[in-house]
């Protein structure tokens, strides 16, 4: 159903929207979480590395699909707000073909540069093969995480967050079951995990088409719609572009990061593939949660309703931080048998690892969930080079920290103190941006 974000109760409506987005990503990062669950406890822990190196390089291609989300989503949030459905269903058009342009790209970019990407990161070679392998099925099923992911900026953008959690609850507990029966009925190994996904994501992904164009196609326009704008696509490229470069950037020094991680051997690479998921699904909630305040953002400054967005942003404090409690009490103290989940052994160089990053990056997400906070509003209302020195700052840190105090006595502790770090600076750049915001001014870009 869609909703109207610039009515009720700011607290109240930010909550019943975004909560729906959280439990969405929980059940996305649950198609990755089931790969390395599987890998690990039923192949070998090198299997489990695998997967967790490509999935570093998986991300990049996840980071362009992200990219058109949000501009969809914030675009049409904004006319939608506004009461422009003509050019709503145009964004949304427009959006939709040039997603499709820059999808076929990087399967010819990743068809061709699977190998180098992943001797770049110095992929170790009793892992290689199989890193490969996962990758090259990956890019197989590039399509329908792009499509997915417009269908979802739609969504959100008409204040729908509950079809697509619908969705996704389906289709990721079924992603456990095929991925489990891919590898121990049919015996296929790190392919099984891989096509498993292949499969349960491309379900998911004509449905959830189907759903939002047929609810989509209701709105009331008046005469001709046109299937393709250059305006709008310039406005679709404002947002989408830094988008695509934060969270490609931001890739890129997960990469780097990955690279030096891979130096420590594979024990060390198999803990941290473990310790990571955990701490992507924390932050990629969290910054979905973000992206709804996005959409909040944008629906209400299409209405010119400036202190509703003002009281969102309070509003969603006190909702990251209430999610953030048990969270990282969860991670402090129950590391253990979380990272054991993905590991077959219980003991050693891998679950230290996996526990000791946890315990670091852990009581610090209150910091970070303060900034994607912030950070949406700033997306939401089209500030993105204030978005972007945010971002970056929070990168360039933690990458250059990684890498100089891994070279420390510290060794592996000095990579992980580097999140806290970086978090902490790019937290208190952001939250300062949205401080100096002048939302009247903000009125002619709609």
């Amino acid at each position: 159903m869609n909703k109207d974000l610039t009515t009720g109760k700011p607290e109240k409506v930010l909550w019943q929207f975004c909560l729906p987005l959280f439990g969405s990503i929980i059940f996305q990062q649950l198609y990755n979480i089931a790969d390395s669950f599987v890998a690990g406890k039923f192949i070998s822990d090198n299997a489990l590395a695998a997967v967790g190196n490509s999935y570093e390089i998986t991300l990049i291609f996840i980071a362009f699909a992200f990219g058109c989300n949000i501009a969809c989503s914030v675009l049409a949030a904004l006319f939608f707000g506004a009461k422009q459905y003509n050019d709503l269903k145009t964004t949304v058009y427009t959006a939709l073909i040039s997603s499709c342009v820059i999808c076929a790209v990087l399967m010819l970019v990743g068809t061709l540069c699977c190998d180098s990407l992943l001797r770049l990161i110095k992929t170790p070679e009793e892992v290689f093969a199989d890193s490969k392998l996962y990758l090259d099925i990956y890019i197989y099923g590039l399509p329908f995480v792009f499509l997915y992911n417009v269908a979802t900026g739609i969504f959100s953008a008409l204040g729908d967050s509950k079809t697509p959690f619908i969705f996704l609850a389906c289709s990721s507990t079924s992603n456990i079951a095929v991925d489990i029966l891919f590898v121990t009925a049919f015996d296929m190994g790190v392919a099984g995990v891989a096509w498993a996904t292949f499969l349960c994501q491309g379900v998911s992904c004509v449905l959830a088409l189907v759903v939002v164009f047929r609810r989509f196609v209701k709105l009331p326009t008046e005469g001709r719609v046109r299937i393709f704008s250059w305006n709008h696509f310039g406005r679709f490229a404002v947002i989408a572009i830094p988008s695509i470069l934060q969270q490609s950037f931001i890739s890129v020094g997960n990469i780097i990061i990955q690279s030096v991680i891979n130096s420590f051997g594979a024990a060390v690479m198999a803990g941290y593939s473990a310790a990571v998921k955990l701490n992507n699904m924390v932050i990629t909630s969290l910054t979905t949660l973000g992206n709804g305040i996005s959409n909040y953002t944008a629906q209400n400054l299409g209405a010119s309703k400036y202190d509703r967005i003002k009281s969102g942003f309070r509003a969603g404090i006190k909702l990251v931080w209430a999610l953030c409690v048990p969270l990282v009490a969860l991670y402090v103290f129950a590391g253990q048998p979380l990272v054991h989940i993905f590991l077959e052994s219980p003991t050693g160089q891998a679950m230290d690892t996996g526990v000791a990053f946890l315990r670091i990056i852990a009581p610090f997400y209150f910091i970070v969930s303060a900034k994607l906070v912030s950070d949406g509003v700033l997306r939401g209302a089209g500030l993105m080079k204030k978005f972007m020195i945010a971002t970056f700052t929070d990168l360039v840190l933690r990458v250059a920290l990684a890498e100089i105090l891994s070279r420390t006595a510290l060794g592996t502790t000095g990579i992980w103190i580097s999140w806290p770090i970086g978090w902490t600076v790019a937290a208190v750049c952001s939250i300062a941006f949205y401080a100096t915001v002048r939302w009247e001014k903000l009125h002619a870009a709609v």
